[in-house]
């Protein structure tokens, strides 16, 4: 989650019952790199590492963990073209590169990156396309529902016909607090791809919910920036 990268954040989070954790979002090129700065000016935690150092930097956190739980670690990305996300797939303790369709910060769209690559169905086909051929991990694609004028069914369906490993939905209901368990329901009739349900997600009573609705497994974020949660997966 922005402004959260490391291992030693992570693995506070993992005896909880976590199976898998990410790393990132990581910018990844030198123009995600700039839109992170300028988020980082006006006061959002962003992510600001210099590209040449970022797959040490992502090889050292993944072997952190790994060397005290045996967990599957994924790295979230930010890129505006598949090459950077392609070769951090190489680094062999990672399991899963995750590209970011998800991030609404405004330097971010305007660079065609995050959320923007929904609505360039062509862009997003080839960019998803070229990195299942060359990756050398698996393919998670983090996408948010309901964006205005994204049909996110149909994105989910594509992005499964293209082999993808993971589909990550932010099951984002506007002006509700509570995930769209309807879209995640539609999602899991209609795809194969691991399905993992995010939003909202507070309680084992919320886990449930989203699990009942078809989803594989469940993703938290902003409930779990203290380092903490206050209900136990393993008793699921």
């Amino acid at each position: 989650m922005a402004g959260i990268t490391n291992a030693k954040f992570a693995m506070k989070l993992i005896p909880y019952g976590f199976d898998m954790v990410t790393l990132g979002g990581y910018n990844t090129d030198s123009k995600t790199i700039a839109a992170g700065r300028e988020i980082l000016n006006r006061g959002r935690s962003e992510f600001d590492i210099a590209e040449d150092n970022l797959i040490n930097i992502i090889e050292k956190e993944t072997k952190l963990i790994k060397s005290n739980y045996p967990v599957k670690v994924s790295a979230n990305l930010r890129a505006i073209s598949p090459d950077p996300i392609i070769e951090i797939s190489k680094i062999k303790s990672l399991d899963v590169v995750e590209v970011n369709c998800h991030c609404r910060q405004k330097e971010i769209l305007d660079i065609g990156c995050g959320q923007s690559m929904l609505e360039d169905i062509d862009f997003l086909i080839d960019f998803i396309k070229n990195i299942v051929k060359k990756s050398k991990s698996q393919i998670s694609v983090k996408i948010r529902a309901n964006v205005n004028d994204i049909n996110t069914l149909k994105i989910a369906k594509i992005l499964d016909s293209l082999s993808v490993d993971f589909l990550h939905v932010d099951a984002m209901k506007p002006r509700f607090n509570y995930a769209d368990l309807d879209i995640i329901s539609k999602i899991a009739r209609h795809t194969n791809a691991f399905l993992i349900g995010n939003n909202s997600i507070t309680s084992l009573e919320d886990v449930d919910a989203m699990i009942t609705a078809g989803a594989n497994g469940i993703s938290i974020a902003r409930a779990a920036i203290s380092g903490k949660i206050n209900f136990d997966l393993k008793q699921m």
